[in-house]
């Protein structure tokens, strides 16, 4: 069995979305300075690296992050590899030839090549508002993106989160798919359980089929 960890590492140099909270990770206590234990301070906004959207993320009275049923993000995945496009439409998506009753999808794009660069990169491949319309419509569930964001870089009213948000689909943001094959996996995407979050950062893992 082979398992595939698609997270992106938390460190002080990962790539954040501009605007966002930073990450520090201070150490608090060190056995190499005389301390009993290694303990560490994380601060960091929750849409940091591999994170899921939850409702509330733009509906007001939308689900959090600690309601969100977790059977939705365990179960059958299609790795969808779509080349170099930069923005992912209902043509895309339809030249993709994805099966009929695929509920989970990762898109696979050059984005996954950005994560060993520190610095946020504004033109990352995205999902458009057809797109996102041609997922509601086959009755998608849940839907991931290899960056920070599968709305375009100032995209204003966030089209395509509201789309799929308000269609009930859970969004997976920031995972790294770079070695991972196209095909069919089983999906494990917990989020801290962060009480009232309107995000949460994830332990993302695909299990070869």
């Amino acid at each position: 069995m082979k398992i595939y960890d698609i997270s992106v590492p938390i460190s002080n140099d990962m790539p954040i979305y501009q605007g966002d909270p930073g990450v520090e990770i201070t150490p608090v206590s060190r056995i190499s300075a005389g301390d009993s234990a290694n303990v560490s301070l994380l601060k960091f906004g929750d849409h940091t690296g591999t994170h899921i959207d939850p409702p509330f993320h733009f509906l007001e009275n939308g689900l959090t992050i600690d309601q969100l049923p977790l059977e939705r993000l365990i179960g059958e995945c299609l790795v969808c590899a779509m080349g170099d496009t930069e923005e992912i439409g209902a043509a895309e998506l339809e030249q993709a030839k994805i099966p009929t009753g695929t509920k989970r999808i990762l898109f696979k794009t050059r984005n996954s090549a950005l994560w060993s660069d520190s610095a946020f990169h504004k033109d990352f491949t995205h999902l458009n508002a057809d797109g996102a319309d041609w997922l509601v419509e086959r009755g998608m569930e849940v839907v991931g993106i290899d960056y920070l964001s599968v709305d375009r870089f100032k995209s204003g009213n966030h089209p395509v989160h509201c789309r799929l948000i308000g269609a009930g689909i859970t969004i997976i943001e920031g995972v790294c798919l770079a070695d991972v094959p196209e095909g069919i996996y089983e999906l494990i995407c917990l989020p801290l359980k962060i009480k009232g979050g309107d995000g949460g950062p994830s332990r993302a893992v695909l299990i070869e089929r």
